[in-house]
């Protein structure tokens, strides 16, 4: 295992964490439970973040820039659900 594996493989390890913890998160109804899991969620968020700018900063996470019409074509797609939710007048 090469390092880029090694950290491509702790980046998917903490992304997991993080889903895990933020289910946890919703579901539970002790406070004092729920503080001490918001900590440990924050750490891992931390953790993440910085595992995914280590590999961008060394070419092993690269992000294409998209067409700015392909862009604006998603916007007009997507921008007519947000009448669609029923829980309000959606995000602006």
């Amino acid at each position: 295992m090469n390092e880029r594996d090694f950290v491509n493989d702790m980046l998917s390890t903490e992304k997991y964490l993080k889903s895990s913890y933020g289910v946890a998160l919703n579901e539970l109804s002790n406070q004092t439970m729920y503080q001490d899991i918001q900590s440990i969620y924050t750490e891992v968020e931390t953790a993440q973040r910085e595992l995914y700018y280590l590999m961008f900063e060394k070419g092993w996470y690269a992000l294409e820039q998209e067409d700015t019409q392909k862009i604006g074509q998603a916007y007009q797609q997507f921008s007519g659900y947000k009448t669609q939710f029923p829980y309000g007048p959606g995000i602006q």
